[in-house]
């Protein structure tokens, strides 16, 4: 069965600084949810920004139907309908809501359907719709991060990847924001999970990777890790 998705001996560098150490990890098919866990530090958003065409490696394949993104332009990547959520949200804190929402589908010609799409969204997030002509700075940090996915789910995504989305938040909002993820996951949508909440993460994951220090030190089904005494004692806290 062809891969949708892999990475394959990867090697970064910050300078002389040897930081992703051929890290390889695959998604096997249209609707999984993979998730990639690491303490703080260990290369998780480095991988995520050689993805997306942000940081260039020295060594190593990374493929998306075929495509090898390492050799594609950063602008271009986005219309492959690979699509990412940044650490720390990354709104145009300037905008109103609505326009967030309208940059997010920049790559997409038929306005009329954009418009459409608008009015889906914020059906679907209330507190957006409430806010939809406030600023996107002066929401609060929950409201940011819904507004960061809402954002890439207008450009509609077929790989989405989400790089850390429940730091900060307070651990109510951690839980929405992972019952959302799965709500997009039962759509069909194929995720790329990055999170330091490593229970959290394997705990709605079909399979899973374990970053540390650049390399990939564990790998399996994610309900089978969380048992798992040395992921446990490691990253669960147990």
């Amino acid at each position: 069965m062809k891969k949708i998705f892999s990475i394959e001996d990867l090697h970064v560098y910050y300078g002389p600084i040897h930081v992703i150490k051929g890290v390889s990890l695959e998604i096997k098919e249209e609707g999984e949810l993979v998730s990639l866990i690491g303490a703080n530090g260990a290369g998780k958003t480095t991988i995520m920004h050689c993805i997306s065409g942000l940081l260039k490696a020295r060594q190593g394949q990374i493929v998306y139907n075929g495509m090898d993104l390492l050799k594609m332009k950063a602008e271009n990547i986005v219309t492959t309908g690979l699509v990412q959520v940044p650490e720390g949200r990354r709104i145009f804190t300037r905008l109103n809501v609505e326009d967030n929402l309208e940059m997010g589908a920049y790559t997409r010609t038929k306005k009329t359907e954009v418009k459409k799409d608008i009015k889906k969204i914020l059906e679907r997030f209330p507190r957006l719709a409430e806010r939809r002509h406030q600023a996107a700075g002066t929401l609060s940090g929950g409201e940011q991060q819904m507004l960061a996915i809402a954002r890439a789910m207008m450009s509609k995504p077929k790989l989405l990847l989400m790089d850390e989305p429940s730091m900060g938040l307070a651990p109510l909002l951690v839980q929405e924001v992972f019952d959302l993820i799965q709500e997009m996951r039962s759509e069909g949508i194929t995720i790329l999970l990055v999170e330091q909440n490593a229970r959290m993460a394997l705990s709605i994951a079909d399979r899973a990777y374990v970053l540390e220090t650049g390399k990939i030190v564990h790998e399996g089904v994610a309900s089978e890790m969380l048992r798992d005494p040395r992921v446990s004692e490691a990253y669960l806290g147990a």
